[in-house]
């Protein structure tokens, strides 16, 4: 098979997925929520203080999520009180864990180097700190020289 590397120009990035999925994820805000979310973080109010922006842009960010189907809103009702909603993963936002922890993995040996990371992920079972992995759909871990890259179904080639 073709390594599309070794011949770049002949197709373009036009339906890229990164620069799609970075449509939807790609701001600083977007990516704390998420980080939030995950944590289990479902409030208006924890986003905003946790996140550290203003209630307008949390408000303006958490609707876009919503409309992106990574959250949902849920109605919610303290007693004596008037319904709010809080936010809840949706499957679309969960398979997000692993971009995220890539992250954190990413950020803890390259930017806390000096102090260390301010959170350890860890595995339930076992207590092992958790990293991000790359494997192909057979199980096999892979380094980045085992990988080519092959077309899919909607590359675009230049004329």
């Amino acid at each position: 098979m073709e390594d599309l590397r070794d011949d770049r120009d002949s197709w373009t990035s036009e339906n890229c997925s990164v620069a799609r999925a970075m449509d939807i994820v790609g701001s600083r805000s977007t990516v704390l929520i998420m980080r939030e979310a995950l944590l289990g973080t479902r409030r208006f109010d924890d986003f905003v203080r946790r996140v550290g922006v203003g209630e307008p842009a949390m408000a303006a960010r958490l609707k876009e999520m919503v409309a992106a189907e990574l959250l949902e809103r849920i109605p919610y009702r303290e007693p004596g009180q008037r319904t709010r909603h809080e936010y809840q993963l949706t499957r679309k936002g969960r398979e997000l864990l692993p971009v995220i922890t890539a992250l954190r993995n990413w950020g803890d040996t390259w930017t806390a180097a000096d102090t260390g990371p301010s959170i350890v992920a860890t595995h339930h079972d076992c207590g092992e700190p958790i990293r991000a992995v790359l494997r192909c759909a057979a199980g096999h871990e892979i380094a980045d020289g085992d990988i080519d890259i092959i077309a899919g179904p909607g590359l675009v080639r230049r004329d």
